[in-house]
């Protein structure tokens, strides 16, 4: 039986130079503050090989004493915790300048699950990568 090549945008990929990193982190916090400033209050941006992991952290609403009783905990400790709880949001895979695939992360299944873009299509740019994420912002 003959091999066939078949076009897997979630495998593989190209690594990220460290040089590259600075760049990239930028361009995706700018898209970020421009168009979700106000739902996080800070991002965490990973890089691991070809990949490239994007958390946001916000600020947790209030609790309620109900919720402090459960939990054994003041406000301040609650509030302290949920805000560094990371929201994972997607995981993005490099292969060009401007030819990347997303992951979402789905909570119901704790793991990244390969999805298109907005656009419907399985490759385009950090920053539309970024806007699969942002889901979870709200």
């Amino acid at each position: 039986m003959r091999k066939v090549w078949t076009y897997a945008p979630h495998s593989g990929g190209v690594k990220i130079k460290p040089a590259e990193q600075g760049r990239i982190r930028q361009r995706i916090l700018a898209h970020a503050n421009k168009h979700y400033a106000g739902k996080f209050t800070r991002l965490d941006i990973r890089f691991h090989g070809a990949l490239v992991y994007i958390d946001a952290y916000v600020e947790p609403n209030p609790p309620s004493k109900k919720l402090l009783q459960l939990r054994g905990e003041t406000k301040a400790q609650h509030l302290e915790f949920m805000r560094n709880l990371p929201t994972h949001l997607c995981r993005l895979r490099h292969f060009m300048e401007d030819s990347w695939s997303v992951a979402f992360y789905t909570y119901s299944h704790e793991r990244y699950e390969p999805c298109v873009l907005h656009n419907y299509k399985w490759t385009g740019t950090v920053e539309e990568g970024f806007d699969v994420g942002a889901t979870y912002l709200g």
